[in-house]
């Protein structure tokens, strides 16, 4: 923990929980030590716990004295978290914890996630189950696995495992917002193989850096008009490429599928006597991009760094052309907008990672949308794009959407409850994250579901950020609606 700790922060229970639960390391498809920090606290606290075969957490807690009679709720959130962290960043993320320290209202990390999305739900989960206290109805706590890769967890749970009537996703980031419908997702995967050919004569060595970048959510960011940096490095290497005859040596910008990019640094070679007038075309067009998102992205940086690495293979010239063309061509960021809720993205693609080397080319997008055949359709365009260069595209992941349920119980609930703490009725939307409740909803058809949060900024990137007085807020929300739970 840093200088500032959490140890003084309101509620206690919450922040002492986050802190426990950010000393595990939690990526995704690495789950094994959180799973077994979560059934040892069940256990310690003498509650009914078990493991299903994905690796989803169960933990029961019967209801508090006077609540038998209300409906059993289901409270679910993920357990694993995304890591992300600034290149000058030195962190071990398989082994360390989380190093969190306080900004005025905001708790943040030390150059890393947070791992607020989705552990302060976790956390909130643990104080019920841990409370004497609070009034609440029989609990059945769902920590699910692998929820920012591909959800895997929530696509393995079996039907007949949980009984409850009402589930809580404790997934969303507004405190002011409850949330009734979320995009779905598909990952799309465009790859193909080259032999490599010996770096030219003659050249002169380069490195190509995109960084500092806002990045963040593929999903809930995506509409903000943050610089992509695939995108970006791929103009740079479209006009090199036109003119200057570069080659590419290697490639390697992004890293996860939700995570919009904000690195990439290309190693590429041009001939000598073009190299002058190379560095002069890229430094006129860096500056035209940094102009271009001076709103969105102040911090941009596009470097053109000579260097005396030797590359000594390269990517095959039509193989590259291909490569920077179908970048290019594929669409990145809102493909459309909803004609049926205002201001919700319908559908976007991010591209994600774009990786060459070892003869490999590799990229990855991930396609949301709140409607499936708009899904596929630009998942289709995408292929289209793709295969026209030459790759081989293949769709993994496929998750549904959740439809909203304007007619739910809870949802009246929460939105009385809301409207008597603070004056103002929330605001019912949907997003256009990927919430684990549309694939909930696929075993558990007439679960009654809806999904809150605090307040956190910058969820998928380093700028990752938790408001101190909106988890306050929060808290007293999710007390008093285990109160008013309905009844059986």
């Amino acid at each position: 923990m840093a200088e500032n700790s959490l140890d003084k922060l309101e509620p206690k229970a919450i922040w002492k929980n986050f802190a426990a639960l950010n000393a595990v390391p939690r990526a995704s498809k690495k789950e094994e030590r959180v799973i077994a920090f979560m059934v040892d606290f069940g256990k310690n606290l003498g509650l009914a716990t078990s493991v299903d075969e994905i690796g989803n957490v169960l933990i029961k807690k019967p209801a508090s004295a006077g609540m038998e009679d209300r409906k059993t709720v289901v409270l679910q959130s993920h357990l694993d978290m995304v890591h992300q962290k600034n290149n000058d960043t030195v962190f071990d993320f398989d082994n360390e914890g989380i190093k969190m320290y306080v900004d005025g209202d905001w708790v943040k990390a030390e150059g890393t996630t947070l791992g607020a999305d989705n552990g302060l739900g976790v956390a909130t989960i643990m104080s019920i189950l841990e409370s004497t206290t609070i009034v609440h109805p029989a609990i059945e706590a769902l920590f699910t696995i692998d929820e920012e890769t591909g959800m895997t967890g929530a696509l393995g749970l079996k039907g007949g495992v949980l009984s409850g009537e009402i589930l809580l996703n404790l997934d969303t980031e507004n405190d002011n917002e409850i949330d009734i419908g979320c995009a779905g997702g598909i990952d799309v995967t465009a790859t193909q193989s080259y032999i490599a050919e010996a770096c030219p004569s003659d050249t002169v060595s380069f490195e190509l850096t995109v960084k500092g970048l806002h990045g963040g959510h593929s999903g809930m960011d995506i509409h903000k008009g943050f610089a992509n940096a695939n995108k970006v490095m791929n103009r740079l290497l479209f006009k090199a490429n036109e003119r200057y005859g570069l080659r590419i040596a290697s490639l390697l910008g992004g890293s996860l599928r939700n995570a919009i990019p904000r690195e990439s640094v290309a190693k590429v070679v041009v001939s000598k006597d073009k190299s002058a007038a190379f560095v002069e075309a890229l430094t006129q067009l860096a500056q035209a991009i940094k102009i271009e998102f001076a709103t969105t992205e102040p911090v941009m940086e596009i470097l053109v760094e000579p260097t005396d690495a030797v590359w000594t293979t390269v990517v095959p010239v039509r193989v590259q052309e291909n490569l920077i063309n179908c970048v290019y061509a594929a669409l990145n960021g809102v493909y459309r907008v909803s004609a049926d809720f205002e201001d919700l993205v319908e559908t976007s693609n991010n591209i994600a990672k774009v990786e060459v080397g070892a003869e490999q080319i590799a990229i990855k997008c991930l396609t949301r949308s709140s409607v499936e055949t708009s899904k596929f359709d630009l998942a289709y365009s995408l292929q289209a794009a793709f295969e026209l260069g030459g790759f081989d595209v293949a769709f993994s992941g496929n998750y549904p959407g959740w439809a909203p349920n304007p007619n739910s119980e809870i949802l009246e609930v929460l939105k009385s409850i809301y409207t008597k703490q603070h004056g103002e009725a929330p605001e019912v939307v949907a997003c256009h994250a990927g919430l684990e409740c549309g694939i909930l909803g696929t075993n558990y058809p007439s679960m009654d579901m809806i999904s809150f949060g605090p307040t956190i900024l910058g969820a998928h990137s380093p700028a990752e950020r938790a408001s101190i007085s909106s988890v306050q807020k929060y808290w007293s929300f999710v007390l008093e609606i285990l109160k008013e739970i309905p009844r059986k």
